[in-house]
C-alpha cells in the first residue's frame, strides 16, 4: 500500500437511488472503508429530485424499486417522488449518510493514476470554481440519461404560439388551468403526465406518432399491505419483493415465448377499463410486449380520463406547428395552448465524466461490461445501469454488494488495484451481440454508438436477467481469474500474476 492514503477509498458519484444504495451497503458490509458522495445539485434523490412534471411517479412498484435492506412501508407500491424522496432522506439520515454528501460538486473528469492506484476526480462548484479529491475506487451512480439536455426531436416549433416544455425542465409556476395542452409521445412520461394535468386542463392530448402497450395496475397492493399488517415489516416485504421479482420474470418471459398471449391480457385490460367500444389501433405498438418497456397505468387514472372526455390518444404524424397547434400530415389541427414535448431521454455514458486511465482517454465503447457492473481493462471502476426488463435498483443492489465484496477481497490480499483484465487473446473468441438485444426503444437505438461491447456469454455482458444475475453476483467467487488484484505500480495481465489473499 502506499505510504499517502487517497482522501477516501470510495468516491460515489451521484446522490441518488444508485449512490445512496452503494453509501448504505458499504456501511454495512465494509465499514472499515472511507467513502464520499459527490452530487451535482443541491438535493439528493437524482430522478426524482430533478423531475418535477405533474404526476412524477415510479414506473416499477416500490417493493423491488426499493432497496434490499429497507423495506417499503408507504400504503401505495406505485409510489410518487415526495414519497420516494421521504423514502431516500430516511435511509441516509437514519444510517449517518447525510454527513458523507458534498452537495453542489459536479464531476468534470476523473484519472486514474496506476502508480498511485488511485482516481484524480476534479469537479467543479456552483460558483464555477474547481476542487479535487482523490479516491481508489470510484463508484458511478450517475444514472443512464444526459442532465443537461434532453431528447431533441428535431421539432420547429416557431410559428407556435403558445408555451413549449419539456418534462425535463418543467417551471415551477406554470399555470395550465382551463388550457388545451397536447402532449407529444406515448412513453412513462406522456402516460403520467396526461391524467395528472387533466384535472385542471380543458382538455389533454396525447399524440403518439407509434402506440405502447400499455397495462393497468392498483397503485396499492392489497397483499404486501394485508402482510404488512399481521407480520414484522422485514419479513412482508421480502415476501413480496419475492411475490414481485417473479411475477416481473414471468411477465417477461411470457412475453418473449408468448406474445400473442400477453397482447389478449393487455387488450382485455384496457377493454376492462374503456370499455368493449375502445379504439384497439391507438393501443396496438408495432411490436411485441417488452420489446419496449410497457407503460403502467396505476388505479386506470389514464383510461378513467379518457372516459370523462378530459383527456384522448391521437395517433398521427405531425406535419408542422402552427400558431395555435399541432398540423397533423391526415389534415387534423390540434388545437393547444400548451405543448409538452415528453420525446424521450437521451443516454449519456459515465455521467458525461472524462474518465481517463494514466492521461489517456477511455472510449467506453471499446469496452466489455463486466458482470454488469465493471469495464474490461478498467481498474477500480463501477458503474450501475438498471434492467430495462425490471427495476433499476434490482441491478443496484446487487453490484453495492458485489463492489463490497470486491473492496474486502482488495484488502485481505493488501492489493491496491482490481482489474477485470482481457486480454486480446480473450477478446478474440468472444462472440460479440447488441448490448439492447431485444429491446427496440428508441433511446436506446440512439445510444448504441457510445455504450459499452456487450458479449453473448457472462460475463462480459450487461445481462438481463436479475434473478440469475443476483445468484453469480453473491456466490460465485471474486477472484474468478478474470478480475486480477495488484500492487501500486504492478501489472498483472493473468491469473498467475495476482496477490495472494492473506491466510
Amino acid at each position: 500500500m502506499l505510504a499517502t492514503p487517497p482522501d477516501f477509498d470510495v468516491l460515489i458519484v451521484g446522490a441518488g437511488i444508485s449512490g445512496i444504495g452503494m453509501a448504505a451497503h458499504m456501511t454495512m458490509k465494509a465499514p472499515h472503508h472511507s467513502y464520499a458522495i459527490v452530487e451535482r445539485r443541491e438535493n439528493l434523490g437524482g430522478t426524482w429530485d430533478l423531475f418535477r412534471y405533474p404526476g412524477i411517479r415510479s414506473d416499477s412498484d416500490m417493493h423491488t424499486l426499493g432497496y434490499d435492506f429497507e423495506p417499503w412501508r408507504h400504503e401505495k407500491s406505485i409510489a410518487d417522488a415526495p414519497a420516494i424522496l421521504d423514502y431516500l432522506n430516511k435511509i441516509v439520515d437514519e444510517r449517518g449518510i447525510r454527513e458523507n454528501i458534498r452537495f453542489g460538486h459536479k464531476v468534470i473528469s476523473a484519472d486514474f493514476r496506476e502508480d498511485e492506484a488511485r482516481w484524480h476526480v476534479e469537479m467543479e462548484l456552483d460558483d464555477g470554481s474547481r476542487t479535487r479529491l482523490t479516491a481508489n475506487f470510484l463508484y458511478l451512480g450517475s444514472g443512464y440519461y444526459d442532465y443537461d439536455e434532453p431528447h431533441d426531436a428535431g421539432f420547429e416549433l416557431d410559428d407556435f404560439e403558445g408555451q413549449v416544455i419539456h418534462p425535463q425542465f418543467w417551471p415551477e409556476d406554470l399555470d395550465y388551468a382551463g388550457k388545451k395542452v397536447v402532449v407529444i409521445g406515448s412513453g412513462a412520461t406522456a402516460v403520467t403526465i396526461v391524467p395528472s394535468m387533466a384535472d385542471k386542463a380543458a382538455k389533454v392530448t396525447m399524440l403518439q406518432r407509434t402506440p405502447t402497450w400499455m397495462f393497468a395496475r392498483p397503485a396499492k397492493d392489497r397483499i404486501a399491505n394485508f402482510l404488512r399488517k399481521v407480520l414484522p415489516d422485514s419479513v412482508a416485504y421480502a415476501i413480496t419483493r419475492f411475490k414481485n421479482i417473479r411475477m416481473q420474470d414471468y411477465a417477461f418471459k411470457t412475453a418473449r415465448n408468448k406474445p400473442q398471449k400477453v397482447k389478449d391480457a393487455l387488450y382485455k385490460g384496457i377493454e376492462k377499463a374503456l370499455g368493449p367500444g375502445y379504439d384497439r389501433d391507438a393501443f396496438t405498438p408495432p411490436y411485441n410486449p417488452w420489446e419496449q418497456r410497457l407503460c403502467l397505468v396505476p388505479d386506470d387514472d389514464l383510461f378513467e380520463a379518457m372516459k370523462a372526455g378530459k383527456a384522448d390518444v391521437v395517433t398521427g404524424h405531425i406535419d408542422k406547428f402552427e400558431a395555435n397547434g399541432v398540423r397533423l400530415k391526415s389534415g387534423e389541427l390540434l388545437e393547444a395552448d400548451i405543448i409538452v414535448t415528453a420525446t424521450g431521454l437521451k443516454l449519456a455514458i459515465a455521467g458525461k465524466i472524462a474518465i481517463s486511465v494514466n492521461g489517456e482517454a477511455v472510449d467506453f465503447s471499446q469496452r466489455y461490461y463486466y458482470k454488469g457492473c465493471m469495464y474490461s481493462n478498467l481498474p477500480n471502476l463501477a458503474v450501475v445501469f438498471g434492467y430495462i426488463n425490471a427495476s433499476w435498483t434490482l441491478r443496484a443492489d446487487i453490484n453495492s454488494d458485489y463492489v463490497c465484496r470486491v473492496l474486502k477481497e482488495m484488502r485481505a490480499r493488501g492489493a491496491d488495484i482490481a482489474n477485470p483484465v482481457l486480454t486480446p487473446e480473450m477478446e478474440a473468441n468472444i462472440e460479440e451481440e447488441d448490448i439492447f438485444a431485444g429491446f427496440s426503444s428508441g433511446y436506446l437505438a440512439r445510444a448504441k454508438d457510445i455504450n459499452p461491447k456487450n458479449a453473448t456469454e457472462y460475463p462480459w455482458r450487461l445481462n438481463q436477467e436479475y434473478v440469475l444475475d443476483r445468484k453469480r453476483m453473491a456466490n460465485d467467487p471474486v477472484a474468478d481469474g478474470i478480475l486480477t488484484f495488484t500492487r501500486a505500480g504492478a501489472n498483472a495481465q493473468a491469473p498467475e500474476e495476482q496477490l495472494e489473499a492473506a491466510e
